[in-house]
């Protein structure tokens, strides 16, 4: 399972000079196009869902099968929110299968974007999962996205940055060179000098938003000046948008028809940008370097002090409830045993994203109170062990499975 962790991803990205692609998706000919191009270049890649084009797709259903991609994928994967607006988006997407976020608050004061980025990074660092923040404003010019970021340009601030960081802890900081949402008009001039004296202060993986339409000679600089993510879209979408107009002149019509080739064209585009970024042919070090990114099933089996059926089953609906919207839980089951001669009666199932979320949700207000309050004066015959699967072949014990014993 090649989920990886995206903080180490990018990390050895940063530290090796090079940068990992971060390629939003739309639909599954876009999903399969960049996930082929890693597989054939065996590079590292960050499959990315941009709030900003949720008009154009179900979120929670594209998610599913963006996840799926990346469990079955050879290569090291990681799954982004791009542009997220709020929290509330930002805990969402955790709970979906994101093992990254980015808040962009980009368009605010400076105090505002601080505490609203610093609001998501609380929450998101409790559930193990990284953050991306942004600081200054790339504006669209041209371009299907260039409409969804209106307004001018305005440059990261070398000082604002050192205290944007400290003050939020993000791991990551999208930055504003020159570049554009979109397409550009004219030759794109960056400024280099700005960006060496940001990696300098910082010295933490810097992210590139409005990636398309750059020389080859200017991604190498932005690289060796910090980048070690780049954002992609506008000639991903430009690329599929060839495919349709060339079949459509071609009189291959339908649906299927008109979509023939997307897939094909995504994936060279990508593929394309993997090599020139020098992440290709670095899957098997990233692999070896990062922890896979594993769930972990925390699990009570209980018997319960009273016979009413009602009350027991009005407790599970409440948990059910309350439990699922704690950050960090993917899912929240309730189940009765088959089997009369059962041992324990009842069972819950509650999935984390991540081990970080045992002790986050150990001790967040929502669970102890719906505990204290509902499950734990009618279950005291209870046992609880936390999980994480055994993936790699061949092993059987030790790393490879959490199991703790809780109250």
């Amino acid at each position: 399972m090649p989920l990886v962790n995206m903080k180490e991803m990018l990390n050895h990205a940063y530290t090796n000079g090079y940068a990992v692609g971060a390629f939003d998706v739309v639909n599954l000919d876009f999903v399969t196009g960049v996930m082929a191009a890693a597989e054939k270049t065996a590079s590292p890649v960050i499959l990315s869902l941009a709030e900003s084009h949720f008009q154009h797709y179900d979120f929670e259903l594209l998610m599913a099968a963006v996840e799926t991609a990346a469990k079955r994928a050879e290569v090291p994967v990681a799954i982004h929110l791009d542009h997220g607006e709020s929290l509330e988006s930002a805990i969402d997407s955790i709970r979906l299968g994101c093992n990254g976020v980015m808040v962009d608050a980009s368009h605010t004061s400076f105090k505002e974007n601080v505490e609203t980025t610093a609001q998501v990074v609380s929450m998101a660092h409790a559930c193990g999962i990284p953050v991306e923040g942004e600081l200054g404003y790339v504006p669209g010019v041209e371009g299907e996205d260039a409409e969804q970021h209106p307004g001018e340009m305005r440059y990261t601030s070398v000082n604002e940055a050192s205290q944007f960081v400290e003050l939020t802890d993000v791991d990551f900081l999208a930055v504003s060179i020159g570049t554009v949402h979109g397409r550009m008009n004219g030759e794109p001039k960056l400024d280099f000098e700005r960006l060496q004296q940001i990696n300098a202060s910082l010295a933490i993986p810097l992210v590139l938003h409005g990636g398309t339409g750059l020389t080859a000679e200017q991604y190498k600089r932005l690289i060796e000046n910090g980048i070690a993510k780049i954002n992609y879209y506008t000639a991903l979408a430009d690329a599929a948008g060839a495919c349709v107009g060339k079949n459509a002149d071609q009189r291959r019509l339908g649906f299927t028809g008109l979509m023939q080739g997307v897939s094909d064209g995504v994936q060279a585009e990508a593929a394309r940008c993997m090599t020139l970024w020098g992440s290709a042919g670095r899957a098997s070090e990233v692999l070896a370097h990062c922890e896979p990114w594993l769930p972990v099933e925390h699990l009570i089996i209980y018997n319960t002090s009273i016979d009413d059926g009602r009350q027991i089953d009005h407790m599970m609906a409440e948990g059910r409830r309350v439990l699922a919207a704690i950050p960090g839980v993917r899912r929240v089951f309730t189940g009765d045993a088959v089997q009369e001669s059962a041992g324990y009666r009842y069972t819950w199932l509650v999935t984390f994203c991540h081990p970080a979320v045992i002790d986050s949700y150990r001790e967040h207000a929502d669970h102890v109170a719906f505990a204290d309050g509902f499950f734990r004066p009618i279950a005291g015959d209870r046992i609880s062990i936390d999980y994480q699967a055994v993936e790699r072949e061949g092993s059987a014990t030790g790393a490879d499975r959490v199991a703790k014993m809780s109250a």
